[in-house]
């Protein structure tokens, strides 16, 4: 199995980050705190209880250069925190929102942040050095519902959204005086801040998780609907794949080569999705699973699994041939999978680890070092 570490830091925990040398993981355990643990001789110590927000935080980012941590909260604020005299210091950045926030990240040079929102806003962030503050500019009136996810271009201008009111946003998030011009002319980075480069509305249902890949040439964001989506050459002809799947649906997905991708939900257990040589995608195996999944599985079986699962069916009886199907593919989670956090070098082309946390309140970090072979040649 590809699992090298699983510690259960909480009864739930609802996002996690990792310190630029990734010895010491942030997240929050379901509430308005943000815990900081560092590993220390196969020991996870507590080292900090960040107390600022006033309900759940949402959303949590680490920067990897600048060793900053930016949090969001139900409470609608956004804080950055910098580690000065052995303490984390918060800066509040005025989001104004009259909704919660529900997500954030930094951007690849880390002079910016996204917050995605439940007011169908997104907040652009960055820091104005003559007026020492953290401002923010907002996104309107594009989104329909509230935004749940944010993903970065490696460009660092572009910016990809997913929204319950099921669609994909692409956004342009060029801000003068922050930002350089991009110097191919005529590319989508040199568009107006706020200007819509794409909108997909592949999904019917509300969608999710989003990722650019490695190259910033495929984004991929995941549906409700157990259903994934692909798309190439992001513009105004871009190329889009569906891929459905008959498990529960996704929450959120990484790109760990080009080629594949990974992603995490509600049936507890990473998947992995390919494309072959001409392009196509599709779901090639479970991370986790101790045997592969017999190919000639009934699609009942299947349909009872996920429908005991919706109604928390027990995953020890032992009278169901689901049940049983569900034991032989792992069992490192035992509750929905909400995050999943790259363990590599930013702008590497390959994701060797990676990390994820769910609702069980465990952080489990994988490795694919020794999975080469049975990943296939797109790894």
């Amino acid at each position: 199995m590809a699992v090298v570490d699983v510690h259960r830091f909480a009864e739930s925990i609802t996002c996690h980050a990792w310190s630029p040398d990734h010895s010491m993981v942030a997240l929050c355990p379901n509430n308005n705190e943000v815990h900081i643990y560092k590993s220390s001789q196969d020991q996870w110590e507590r080292l900090h209880v960040l107390q600022k927000h006033d309900q759940i935080v949402s959303g949590i980012d680490w920067s990897s250069k600048s060793n900053k941590l930016v949090t969001v909260s139900h409470d609608r604020n956004s804080y950055v925190w910098s580690f000065e005299g052995g303490e984390w210091v918060p800066t509040l950045v005025i989001l104004r929102l009259n909704r919660a926030a529900l997500c954030v990240q930094w951007s690849p040079k880390e002079n910016k942040f996204a917050v995605g929102s439940g007011a169908k806003t997104v907040c652009i962030c960055y820091y104005e050095q003559e007026n020492n503050w953290w401002v923010s500019k907002l996104i309107r009136k594009r989104h329909e519902s509230s935004v749940t996810n944010v993903a970065w271009h490696p460009n660092n201008i572009l910016l990809a959204t997913t929204s319950t009111d099921g669609k994909c946003r692409v956004f342009s998030t060029f801000i003068k005086g922050v930002d350089t011009k991009d110097p191919k002319a005529g590319s989508p980075a040199e568009s107006k801040f706020g200007e819509p480069i794409l909108q997909l509305d592949l999904s019917y249902s509300w969608a999710f998780g989003v990722k650019w890949s490695p190259s910033g040439n495929t984004l991929a964001y995941v549906g409700h609907s157990s259903m994934i989506y692909f798309v190439d050459d992001v513009g105004p002809s871009p190329l889009a794949q569906s891929v459905a799947f008959r498990d529960l649906p996704l929450r959120d997905v990484l790109f760990i080569s080009e080629k594949m991708v990974i992603g995490v939900g509600y049936d507890s257990n990473p998947m992995v999705f390919a494309a072959d040589d001409t392009g196509i995608w599709s779901f090639i195996r479970y991370i986790g699973e101790k045997k592969a999944v017999s190919s000639g599985s009934s699609y009942s079986s299947q349909f009872s699994e996920a429908f005991g699962k919706f109604y928390g069916q027990s995953k020890s009886a032992t009278t169901n041939d689901a049940s049983e199907s569900s034991k032989s593919r792992g069992g490192v989670h035992d509750n929905c999978i909400n995050s999943i956090v790259s363990l590599s070098k930013s702008g590497s082309p390959k994701v060797m680890r990676f990390s994820t946390s769910g609702l069980d309140g465990k952080i489990a970090i994988w490795d694919l070092e020794n999975m080469e072979e049975e990943l296939g040649h797109q790894f």
